[in-house]
């Protein structure tokens, strides 16, 4: 039987436009995980596993609520009060994997289907350097992963305010997946950032190859922050500080019209 997982293999980019211009690419690579597959993956994949230790691998606590509930009962609960019923439908989430123990996922995307295919939410699952993480509930758009929009509820960035506003463009993954993100203020536009990547068939040997293209990439991607932080900081862009609590709830919804 065909997986519905699979890999994606492409770039992220930030195009910062103020107050001072700000852009960057990285080659990264993601697995886009059909949580009902879990077993199945565990089981016939051997650098790959669930909830215990491989090269490659996917930890419940890494994700939602940082316990060891299971992902797709999370992910459920957060729809159930939003007010989506998948009715079973498949959940599939992309992220980066736990690579040699560490792993760090800026942004990662659970595409909630209904039980007839369609997509009937994504769920945003934001995760900042001060290890907290908060999630946008937000009903597909029309077409399916048309436009959404929220408002910012969680501090990420020292060099973004809160007060902003997100809008959110997806593509559901396919051969291809694209997401294109925008943030904005009363102003206008502050930062634009989004991923592109190509799916691959995830298998023992595709996963080596990209593991040894982009090692440790949890290690890669907190590096790169703080990288890109000291240039925005060498720019002469404000520091802003921490200065804000974590949100008591642990996601933002919105309910259908």
């Amino acid at each position: 039987m065909t997986l519905a997982s699979g890999l994606y293999v492409g770039s992220v980019f930030h195009r910062r436009l103020t107050p001072r211009p700000h852009r960057f690419r990285y080659t990264l690579y993601w697995l886009l995980i059909d949580l009902d597959e879990l077993p199945r993956l565990d089981a016939e994949l051997n650098l790959f596993a669930h909830n215990r230790r491989a090269l490659f691998s996917l930890h419940d606590r890494d994700h939602g609520d940082g316990t060891a509930r299971p992902l797709r009962a999370q992910a459920e609960a957060l729809l159930a009060e939003s007010g989506v019923d998948c009715d079973g439908g498949a959940i599939r989430l992309l992220c980066m994997p736990r690579t040699f123990g560490h792993v760090f996922n800026p942004l990662s995307i659970y595409f909630c289907h209904a039980r007839d295919g369609a997509l009937a939410a994504l769920i945003y699952e934001v995760h900042n350097t001060f290890g907290e993480r908060h999630s946008y509930v937000l009903p597909a758009g029309a077409p399916e992963g048309g436009l959404q929009s929220c408002a910012k509820a969680f501090f990420v960035s020292p060099f973004l305010p809160m007060g902003l506003h997100y809008e959110f463009r997806v593509s559901p993954p396919d051969e291809k997946i694209v997401v294109a993100i925008r943030v904005s203020d009363r102003d206008g536009v502050v930062l634009r950032a989004g991923l592109t990547a190509q799916r691959r068939e995830l298998s023992d040997g595709a996963l080596l190859r990209v593991g040894l293209a982009v090692p440790a990439i949890g290690i890669k991607t907190m590096a790169a922050i703080h990288f890109e932080a000291a240039r925005l900081w060498l720019k002469g862009v404000a520091y802003l500080g921490r200065g804000h609590a974590a949100p008591a709830a642990n996601a933002s919804r919105a309910r259908r019209a």
